[in-house]
């Protein structure tokens, strides 16, 4: 049988939010092209989970996968100097792309035979939004790519059914994403744990598991379903539901009997017991790497039960927590920290500088969401603690009880560039965003925030992307000072955003005259912005032969 390939990829798989076999994009070469034998192959096959509990909404119409011949020898994969075996589409998927002119799985059979040579190597595959899929084609795919390390099927019909094919069959798993399926339920969830048909544990590399946006059950199903999963992967290391923390209180309280327990399924007693952890005996651990959405109340139980956590994402209340609750977000292999105020006042920003300080060189990642930005040096000093940062945003609101009326000291004709003597070498991303919805910033405010910009720019070579937005003071000295600095500051800058700030035409063409590699520019809501400038702007551009994208509006 010879397999033949009639053209190349057309749009994305039923003309909706991408859909592609991930893979001819970015890790999965044509082995007809001499690259690693990975391929699309998609097709009907025996069904090795006959018997797995039907779905609640059973009853598609898809035809019936064809069994491979008894005793069949798996056809071999191609190599690069032979020619090109294809197969068809799936023939479940022949109605529903027959509207798309050139579908991804373009492959056929001269003969027309639909059964495609076994042997898959496919590794990556992402459906997401596919929602048009049946829940029999979702099986087929679990069934049939047996060596599968990441699968994307959030927006998908993905149910019991289809989860139930992948723990059973999709050993090798290592990424899920089931986000906003509106057919996965908690006894769904489950079945990538545990397999009641062979009673034994799945998917045992499974390390990321993304569940958002998934319908919680009002009798506390999902918590319970949540925990589970978390004692039945041994490997897992982050799953993402904001019932997480729920699940991580129930287990470290040792809450495991008003769980209620699923019908075929393992206790949590006896996942707990096969973890080595027992009341009064060894402390229950998880290996989770990382955690989101927890509450300054619950970082004693986070802390307690996940110690290896290297990121964490907190919400911080108005008021400051109980003593020594900055002290128990300092994990010895935290590297990456957001930290958000869901209070109405917001935190003051100074109150990060003992976690900043603690934290120290581990610091790669951190964002500051809501904070109040009462002490003008506080930012300066917060970046001086965390020397090694690659990444940094923040949102600060101005002070309540500020003073427009007070004194305006003098702007400096230049600005001290040494205020972060050491700089920040390794950072690639800053975003400053300052918000003042609920009061004004002060002169000093701006003062000392500009020098505090003009330090970090002329120290941080291997910066890449720039966002400061809604800034309300002039920051064309700023960059007058960072481009005129020795050593070329912004080398490597490829995205600024200045949207909404105060910023002039000076500041564009001094950009534009500099050997930076800009590929974006970002000027929406500038004031001093106006439309004869964003032509000559472009006007300048096509000159020049440079290839920066300019917004403006």
């Amino acid at each position: 049988m010879t397999w033949v390939r009639p053209g190349v990829r057309g749009p994305p798989l039923c003309g909706q939010r991408g859909g592609w076999v991930s893979g001819a994009r970015d890790c999965l070469a044509d082995p007809c092209n001499g690259g690693p034998p990975h391929s699309w192959q998609l097709g009907a096959g025996p069904d090795p989970a006959a018997g797995r509990e039907p779905a609640p909404d059973a009853g598609s119409t898809s035809p019936a996968p064809a069994a491979s011949p008894a005793g069949a020898e798996p056809a071999a994969l191609p190599q690069p100097h032979q020619q090109c075996h294809r197969p068809a589409r799936h023939p479940a998927l022949q109605g529903q792309l027959a509207e798309d002119a050139h579908p991804p799985w373009g492959w056929v059979s001269r003969n027309g035979d639909a059964n495609p040579p076994w042997g898959w190597n496919l590794s990556s595959l992402d459906l997401h939004g596919c929602s048009r899929l049946s829940v029999d084609v979702l099986v087929d795919l679990a069934e049939g790519l047996p060596q599968l390390s990441r699968l994307g099927l959030a927006e998908t019909q993905a149910n019991v059914q289809v989860l139930s094919a992948v723990g059973s069959c999709c050993q090798r798993l290592q990424e899920l994403d089931v986000s906003h399926c509106k057919k996965v339920s908690p006894r769904a969830l489950r079945y990538l744990g545990y397999d009641p048909l062979a009673q034994s544990l799945c998917c045992p590399m499974l390390r990321i598991l993304l569940a958002r946006g998934l319908e919680p059950s009002g009798d506390g199903g999902m918590v319970a379903a949540l925990a589970f999963l978390l004692l039945a992967l041994p490997r897992l290391e982050f799953l993402a539901h904001s019932a997480v923390p729920d699940a991580l209180h129930l287990l470290h309280g040792w809450q495991l009997h008003s769980t209620g327990d699923a019908e075929g399924f393992p206790s949590l007693e006896e996942l707990t017991q096969g973890r080595g952890a027992a009341p009064g005996g060894p402390q229950l651990t998880l290996p989770l790497r990382r955690v989101e959405e927890v509450e300054e109340p619950a970082l004693a139980t986070i802390h307690a039960i996940c110690p290896q956590v290297e990121e964490a994402g907190v919400w911080l209340g108005d008021n400051p927590g109980p003593a020594g609750g900055w002290e128990l977000l300092c994990w010895g292999h935290l590297a990456r920290l957001t930290l958000g105020c869901a209070g109405r006042e917001g935190r003051v920003l100074a109150e990060v500088l003992p976690l900043a300080q603690s934290l120290g060189p581990r610091l790669q990642t951190l964002a500051l969401h809501g904070f109040c930005c009462r002490d003008e040096l506080s930012l300066a000093a917060l970046l001086a603690s965390c020397p090694n940062l690659q990444a940094f945003s923040t949102e600060l609101h101005p002070p309540t009880d500020t003073d427009p009326d007070g004194e305006i000291p003098d702007e400096p004709s230049r600005w001290d560039t040494n205020l972060l003597p050491r700089g920040l070498p390794q950072l690639q991303s800053f975003s400053l965003t300052l918000v003042s919805t609920t009061g004004t910033f002060l002169a000093r405010h701006g003062l000392a925030l500009r020098a505090t910009l003009a330090s970090l720019l002329c120290h941080a070579p291997r910066l890449r992307t720039l966002r400061l937005l809604s800034v309300p003071f002039p920051l064309d000295s700023v960059f007058e000072t960072v481009l005129a600095a020795p050593g070329s500051p912004l080398l490597e800058l490829q995205e600024l955003s200045l949207a909404e700030s105060w910023v002039s035409s000076r500041t564009v063409w001094l950009l534009l005259a500099s050997d930076s590699c800009l590929r974006r520019l970002d000027l929406s809501h500038c004031r001093d912005i106006h439309r004869r400038d964003y032509d000559s702007f472009l006007q300048a551009v096509r000159k020049q032969r440079l290839d920066l994208d300019i917004t403006w509006e």
